[in-house]
């Protein structure tokens, strides 16, 4: 007979509600999963989009957290290539089916099954998370454990966002948070010129773009010196689409990254003709985990982090919600 462990967890119980911090029994790996001792979750803004309900049926009481380092604690039977103490990152996405015709063509992001950690699946916000061996990817060592954690979502969509701008030269970010300084980054390691487009007056978010290299930093209100061949919009504002393709070059693209986002208005066809394109990005795939954790350390990429205690991921999301982090905030469980 198993004797019941138990892990803390911060525990989002209803929408639009505080989570509440609560001593759950720690999961046990079904034959196919890991058990995985948390050291560090990052907060997404996707975390908000479900704490606000903007996100449909999420899985309650849900644990939330989709960026998680941590060390495998104990195997399931049927898992190969792991072991005890390896470290591990677990991302948003957390199962597929395998058998749809998405899964089927390499576009697993698409799944039509498909489970999501911290959504319909448990998170990272507690000490303790189980995850399908399938979907954990070893880390690179040159990062320590909260470093590692915004790599795992901010890393990964950005990484997809900017595969999906092609070749282009001068790239357009809008909402300079967590995935923007990262991608930024990427960008410049690909000798792109980066413009970066911040809330209209926020002065600190575009002295952190120019640092990280960015060519031009300005308010979403404002037109850049040059046309930019594609922007990735981060910050979940329907309004950016059309004043994004206002300065574009011509076939160029709009690429939104997030997951929700506020309606887009209405908009001439004049800024979107002459073969300029939108699209969004869904999710990830495995492909995208393996090559960007390979890539970041050749970058380097840097991340830029505040921690917090398990405890205070109230004050953490608090912290997103309000434009008031430069990077991304990690959350911390307990050591003992």
């Amino acid at each position: 007979m198993r004797v019941a462990i138990y892990m803390r967890a911060m525990v989002l119980e209803s929408p639009r509600r505080p989570l509440v911090g609560r001593d759950l029994p720690r999961p046990a790996p079904r034959p196919d999963q890991l058990l995985v001792r948390v050291s560090a979750c990052a907060v997404c803004r996707t975390d908000l989009h479900v704490l606000d309900g903007e996100l449909p049926s999420p899985k309650l009481p849900l644990i939330l957290g989709h960026e998680i380092v941590g060390r495998v604690e104990e195997i399931g039977a049927e898992v190969r290539g792991f072991h005890v103490g390896q470290r591990v990152g677990i991302p948003w996405l957390g199962w597929t089916c395998g058998e749809c015709k998405f899964c089927l063509t390499n576009r697993e992001n698409l799944c039509l099954r498909a489970r999501f950690t911290g959504y319909t699946i448990d998170g990272g916000y507690a000490e303790y998370t189980v995850a399908d061996a399938r979907f954990c990817f070893p880390m690179p060592d040159v990062y320590d454990d909260v470093a590692a954690a915004p790599l795992l979502c901010a890393g990964l969509i950005g990484y997809r966002c900017l595969r999906k701008t092609g070749d282009a030269r001068r790239l357009g970010i809008y909402g300079f948070g967590a995935a923007a300084h990262i991608i930024a980054q990427v960008a410049r390691h690909q000798d792109r010129e980066v413009f970066a487009f911040t809330s209209p007056g926020d002065s600190a978010a575009q002295d952190f773009a120019r640092r990280l290299g960015a060519k031009w930093a300005g308010g979403s209100n404002e037109t850049p010196p040059e046309t930019l061949d594609a922007a990735i919009i981060f910050a979940p504002v329907g309004p950016l689409v059309p004043a994004a393709l206002r300065v574009l070059e011509r076939g160029g693209t709009v690429v939104c990254g997030g997951i929700h986002m506020s309606d887009i208005p209405s908009f001439s066809y004049d800024d979107l003709w002459q073969e300029r394109t939108i699209c969004s990005v869904a999710n990830l795939t495995r492909r995208d985990g393996e090559e960007f954790l390979a890539l970041a350390p050749q970058v380097p990429v840097r991340t830029e982090t505040q921690t917090f205690p398990l405890a205070q991921a109230n004050d953490a999301l608090y912290a997103l919600r309000s434009g008031a982090l430069t990077g991304a905030a990690v959350l911390v469980p307990p050591n003992d």
